[in-house]
């Protein structure tokens, strides 16, 4: 989150020319981005109508983060994530979300606590936390979800500014705190933010990767106001992340006996300048078998590690195109979400910015790189926005991933200042116009868009079975929004995959989906949008296909499956190596 400062001014310009002049001679060897793949008329945009169905679905509790009036630290602005996970096993969805505090605290008793929902199969949930044992309490922040140990129960990490939590799943919808067993306590506190299960070894165990924020302690940290980088256009805010001390990231290798080891230094990932970094994305971005780890990172550059394939990685931010903008910039980078947005085969990456920038989207050169295809793809415009939590969901099932994005300023003070700046603010959505252009239909697409609140965490899953991909929203200072569309609506199938040699969960399984001459990509993947957890299973939207001409697997372990002439409009679950089971 930039603030500017004056006494930096000509450091940071210098700065900006050398990370200018690097970057462009990466950027001067990289192919053009995907020029449009039609010159027919843009398609017609569909009836949209997003409402917030999250009170009578039972998604009650409000999320604490410090005061909407006005922030003296910079924990108190980064919200928390949500998650969509199934745990326990009955084909529906549950939810969770992460929770914050108040520098003042809470009476005993009446601390704020991350909530768990079971899903009950009628469009509402029952809050199961006490039960269920994840009560969690003090300054949550992310969340991602995993089968760390193949034992067909899905676990959760959570993490903290404090310390991280690795809830095991013991199967009888309970969990149990197994942190310091599992070999993941640390005594001192850390800011930890995103995480994500990867088999970055492809052993078939899931392997656990953390992002870190800044290294805070609110004894050293200075007042609102008090320094040039405690000032934003002429109001005293908090300080932050400029001025205060980075972190780097930490890899824990999974032992296959319900422990873990740290190989942040040994793997490469640990081995960066000090950042301030958010949401931890996992995905195979040059198709070669490994998962590679993006980054988005605040006020610093963006981390790309390439997996190298020998439990190692490099960093490769600069060279690949995704550490900065298309002017060799730094931004302020919250959250990203990666998806196949033109039908190519290749994963391209979005992230979202501090408000005064856009989003940036990153487009996939099929040779490693990635060009900045932000403004030709019509995303360039909106500016006014400080977004968190984005998605890439295809909200009408015409096949063509849209891109969600959700919003909320770190500074309640703007709201008085008369600024073009509010700090509840509305949702971002745009439609995809196959695979050319982005267009934004915000305004024309619901209450559920157009109601501000201050949003941070975001979870997409299909939570009631019916074909259309809903959107769990974790609102700072009030309630969840859960966003359901009952507007236009295609075809649609939904895979659960189930990995038997790879990893039970099948995190890292990319799938092919093709319709005619039209093709999807999407991978299983945890963690993601921002610091939050979506649905393992895979929704593809179909247009008015009655079938799926073909779905190709290429599982973790390196099997590939295919499967032809699939019926529309069903769950299909697929194990690997032995075929389907629909339900």
């Amino acid at each position: 989150m930039p603030t500017p400062s004056n006494s930096k001014l000509a450091a940071v310009a210098a700065l900006a020319v050398i990370a200018f002049c690097c970057f462009a001679m990466s950027v001067a060897q990289q192919p053009a981005a995907a020029k449009p793949i039609s010159k027919s008329p843009p398609p017609t945009a569909p009836k949209i109508n997003f409402v917030d169905i999250a009170e009578r679905a039972g998604l009650t509790a409000k999320t604490e983060d410090g005061s909407d009036k006005a922030k003296r630290y910079i924990i108190e602005t980064t919200g928390s994530g949500a998650a969509f996970f199934d745990f326990d096993n009955d084909g529906w969805p549950d939810a969770f979300l992460v929770n914050g505090s108040r520098l003042e605290g809470f009476p005993k008793g009446q601390e704020p606590t991350s909530h768990l929902y079971r899903n009950q199969h009628d469009g509402t949930f029952l809050d199961v936390t006490q039960a269920a044992g994840v009560g969690l309490k003090g300054w949550g922040q992310g969340v991602c979800a995993g089968d760390y140990d193949n034992d067909g129960w899905t676990d959760l990490f959570v993490t903290f500014w404090g310390h991280d939590v690795l809830l095991h799943n013991n199967g009888d919808g309970t969990f149990t705190d197994i942190t310091k067993k599992a070999g993941l306590w640390h005594g001192e506190v850390r800011w930890s933010t995103g995480c994500a299960f990867v088999d970055y070894d492809r052993d078939g165990r899931l392997d656990l990767f953390i992002s870190h924020y800044v290294d805070f302690d609110p004894e050293h940290t200075p007042e609102p106001g008090s320094a040039a980088s405690c000032q934003w256009k002429g109001i005293a805010v908090m300080c932050g992340p400029r001025g205060l001390k980075g972190t780097r990231s930490e890899l824990y290798r999974n032992n296959g006996d319900g422990t873990f080891t740290d190989v942040s230094e040994k793997s490469g990932v640990a081995k960066t300048p000090a950042y301030y970094c958010f949401t931890a994305l996992t995905g195979d971005f040059d198709n070669d078998g490994w998962p590679d780890i993006y980054v988005a990172c605040d006020s610093t550059p963006n981390l790309f590690f390439h997996n190298n394939h020998n439990g190692t990685f490099t960093e490769a931010g600069v060279e690949d195109g995704v550490a900065y903008n298309d002017q060799g910039h730094e931004q302020a980078g919250m959250g990203t979400d990666a998806v196949d947005y033109d039908g190519d085969g290749w994963l391209d990456i979005i992230k979202t910015n501090f408000s005064d920038d856009s989003a940036t989207l990153y487009h996939n050169n099929h040779d490693g790189t990635f060009s900045d295809a932000t403004f030709e793809a019509g995303l360039g415009r909106n500016t006014q926005f400080l977004g968190w939590g984005t998605l890439f969901v295809d909200i009408d099932n015409d096949g063509w991933p849209d891109i969600f994005m959700a919003n909320g300023h770190v500074y309640p003070e703007v709201d008085s200042k008369g600024l073009n700046n509010t700090f509840r603010e509305r949702k971002v959505l745009y439609w995809n116009e196959h695979g050319v252009r982005f267009r934004d239909v915000s305004l024309d697409s619901g209450a559920g868009i157009t109601t501000p609140y201050n949003s941070h965490g975001v979870a997409a899953a299909d939570f009631d079975n019916d074909g259309a991909v809903e959107i769990l929203v974790n609102n700072s200072h009030d309630r969840p929004s859960l966003l359901k569309n009952n507007g236009d609506h295609g075809d649609w199938v939904l895979l659960k995959l189930v990995g038997t040699k790879s990893n039970r969960d099948a995190i890292g399984a990319k799938v092919t989906v093709r319709v005619g001459d039209h093709q999807q990509t999407r991978e299983v993947r945890s963690g993601g949008g921002y610091i939050s957890q979506s649905d393992f299973r895979l929704h593809f939207g179909l247009g008015r296909a009655s079938k799926v001409d073909a779905i190709e697997i290429r599982w973790p372990s390196g099997l590939v499956q295919r499967l032809e002439n699939v019926s529309a409009n069903q769950v299909v679950r697929i194990r690997e190596g032995t075929g389907t089971t629909e339900k």
